[in-house]
């Protein structure tokens, strides 16, 4: 995966620009109210300067009343006038942050999603979750930024240094240093602590995903007694966490002193001036509210300014790790051209096939064999000989490093991953089923089985027996990843789906190794039937579940040592099969 430094702040709003661009033209209208909102907001203080000139011109009481409730009358309507655009402006923009959003975090779960077996392997999957809510939670704060903070604040310093200028032109420079000295020092200091705001991220991702890990291995915490190791482990993950974040914490407190001492500067140095302006007559009493509106809503707007620059820059700095991921290739794709597979039988030829992981670690060895369209082949040997990692190449879950592998003649990088794996049901040693009911779990196999079909499949896998037991029956929520359910009733709905996915090639990867022997003996007549005219590989280790096969093959650090049917395989003196076969057979009653 590409470092995270490679991915620039335009490349992240380039990808959160995307989640806005179907409702671009309502986000701007939604700005522009927002604007004019600001604008009439900025005007008001020119009317209070009137007011108070009015009372402290000296006229008679009875001649500036009714200038006084006109004038409030003018402040009353700009005020509705800023409160209509300013809520309107905040319907919509809370309507497209909701809509963009649900955007964001939809078009990251459909890049994510289609990544290879290796990246979900290779990354905590609280991590990966993390970063898919952390996308979406940062376009609202960025988005947030600019209409409550950036265009306000522009508009702010725009209006009151024009209207000041027209007031007292020297008063209008104070405030246009003073903004520039405030802003300046807020924009550098933020930008060179964006390293350590990236730091913190970094480190929150890494306590969720301990977090995460340590979680999903509790089982194991408890059997092996590592629950001192793993809070030891975990605290020392929360306090480099702690250490960072306090550090970035203390650097934001040296910008608010500097912000308060130029706050005090800029107060001072413009009643000065303006004081000796007053002692020439040069302004009146409404020039000091004006000025001192101005000064207030300036410095409540600049006090944030550091935070707003800071939320950026964590807001950029959260995006980019998953726009990192959105910036990954895919290592597994299709071709340009790929067409879709079509099995007419069920041949699958490997030709001279190699795999590496990493490149330097060698898994299977220039294997060649044909496996016939309907037969039913079993591959054994020793943990670590690539039977796995042979059945993951068929379905392109890994690219061979050489070599190819073809299904009724087509190369199967030449068709299309979806259609590949259309055409293939698997059954995994260790099914892991969606926090959904079982009706929902099984009909995974075919979206388009009907209630019937679901149940007829259910039966023949033997799930009905443990089903009908439960409160729910088939609307029972299983857990997560099927926790709720044990080994066994894990591996028939596997079986189920396989059944009601029907397709023509079938992969079981120790389909029964979970079953006590009775279900084992139930299933393995679905299995007989489930296998019945179709092309069959089967990952064993017991291999008492392999004889009927019509050939096994023994793989041996990657390569085909053997193969032949069992009797065969047995009456072969030194043969590896035969070695296994008696060990299972009588070496542990010896």
């Amino acid at each position: 995966m590409a470092k995270g430094s490679t991915i620039s702040t335009g490349a992240v709003f380039k990808a959160l620009w995307r989640g806005v661009l179907p409702f671009k033209s309502i986000y701007i209208a939604g700005v522009l109210s927002f604007t004019i909102g600001i604008v009439i907001g900025i005007l008001i203080p020119l009317f209070y300067k009137q007011f108070f000139d009015a009372i402290t011109s000296g006229a008679p009481r009875a001649d500036i009343v009714p200038v006084l409730i006109h004038i409030i009358t003018l402040i009353a309507l700009f005020h509705i006038a800023n409160w209509l655009f300013y809520r309107g402006a905040t319907l919509i923009n809370n309507h497209v942050q909701a809509k963009v959003m649900a955007r964001l975090r939809q078009n990251a779960f459909n890049y994510m999603l289609l990544h290879s077996h290796n990246f979900f392997a290779s990354n905590f999957t609280g991590s990966l979750i993390q970063r898919v809510g952390r996308f979406s939670r940062a376009f609202e704060r960025l988005s947030d930024s600019l209409v409550y903070n950036i265009i306000p604040l522009f508009v702010t310093i725009v209006g009151s240094v024009i209207v000041t200028w027209t007031t007292k032109p020297l008063l209008a420079v104070v405030l246009l240093i003073w903004v520039f000295v405030f802003m300046t020092f807020n924009f550098f200091f933020a930008r060179w602590k964006q390293k350590f705001d990236i730091q913190v991220a970094a480190a929150d991702s890494r306590t969720t995903g301990v977090l995460a890990d340590s979680i999903t291995n509790q089982n194991a915490i408890s059997l092996f007694t590592g629950y001192a190791r793993e809070t030891d482990y975990f605290r020392e993950v929360t306090e480099d966490q702690a250490r960072k974040t306090r550090f970035a914490w203390n650097l934001g407190d040296i910008v608010d002193m500097v912000q308060v001492f130029l706050i005090y500067v800029v107060e001072f140095v413009t009643f000065y001036y303006a004081i000796l302006y007053w002692e020439q007559g040069q302004v009146t009493v409404g020039t000091f509210v004006l000025v001192q509106v101005y000064i207030i809503g300036l410095s409540q707007q600049l006090w944030g300014f550091n935070r707003i620059i800071r939320g950026i820059y964590e807001s950029i700095a959260d995006s980019r790790e998953m726009v990192e991921i959105l910036h990954t290739p895919y290592e597994i794709q299709d071709v340009p051209g790929a067409k879709k597979l079509k099995v007419t039988a069920g041949e699958i030829v490997f030709n001279k096939v190699s795999f590496n992981f990493h490149e330097t670690r060698p898994v299977l060895r220039d294997i060649s064999l044909t496996i016939r369209p309907g037969e039913k082949v079993a591959l054994v040997g020793p943990s670590g000989a690539g039977k796995t990692t042979f059945v993951r190449l068929i379905l392109r879950l890994y690219d061979s490093t050489s070599g190819n592998i073809s299904i009724d003649g087509q190369d199967v990088v030449r068709v299309t991953q979806e259609s590949l794996r259309a055409q293939v049901s698997l059954v995994p040693q260790d099914p892991v089923l969606f926090h959904r009911s079982l009706l929902e779990n099984i009909r995974y196999g075919r979206f388009d089985a009907t209630d019937e079909e679901v149940l007829a499949a259910a039966k023949l896998a033997h799930c009905d027996e443990f089903i009908e037991e439960l409160p729910d029956k088939y609307e029972t929520f299983v857990g997560e990843r099927g926790i709720k359910l044990s080994g066994g009733e894990r591996q028939r709905v596997a079986i189920a789906r396989a059944i009601l996915k029907n397709a023509p090639i079938l992969i079981l990867d120790e389909a029964t190794s979970s079953l006590d022997s009775h279900s084992e003996a139930l299933i393995q007549d679905a299995l007989d039937t489930l296998m019945r005219g179709r092309t069959t590989i089967a990952i064993a280790h017991r291999l008492s579940t392999i004889r009927k096969m019509d050939r096994i093959i023994v793989l041996e650090n990657g390569v085909v040592l053997e193969q032949g049917t069992h009797e065969e395989l047995v009456g072969k003196e030194g043969s590896l099969y035969k070695k296994l076969w008696e060990l299972q057979a009588g070496g542990f009653i010896k």
